[in-house]
């Protein structure tokens, strides 16, 4: 029983500085490829212009330009208040009288 102990705590010792080694590579690398992200991401303002000038990405931002509306803006107050929006039918929905079973 103790003639393998020796050899087990020098193996165990092994695989702790293999380990440690690992560890330490692999903190080192992330340390690296943050340093070279943060290095490369380019000032917000660095142009001297605005971020972002169109609106290509951003469908909500797109619709508000839309160049060809389908209606004019309402004049008056009550214009606005008695208007459909153009998802809305100018009839209302009326079902058949009667049933499918009778």
């Amino acid at each position: 029983m103790v003639a393998g102990g020796g050899a087990y705590y020098f193996a165990k010792q092994q695989i702790r500085a293999d380990r440690q080694a690992k560890l330490e590579a692999h903190r080192q690398k992330i340390a690296a490829n943050k340093a070279l992200e943060f290095e490369a991401a380019p000032a917000p303002s660095s142009n001297g212009g605005p971020a972002r000038t169109d609106n290509v990405g951003s469908p909500s931002q797109e619709a508000s330009n839309d160049p060809a509306a389908t209606r004019h803006a309402p004049a008056t107050e009550s214009q606005r208040v008695t208007e459909k929006s153009k998802y809305e039918s100018d009839t209302p929905y009326r079902t058949r009288k009667g049933d499918r079973f009778s």
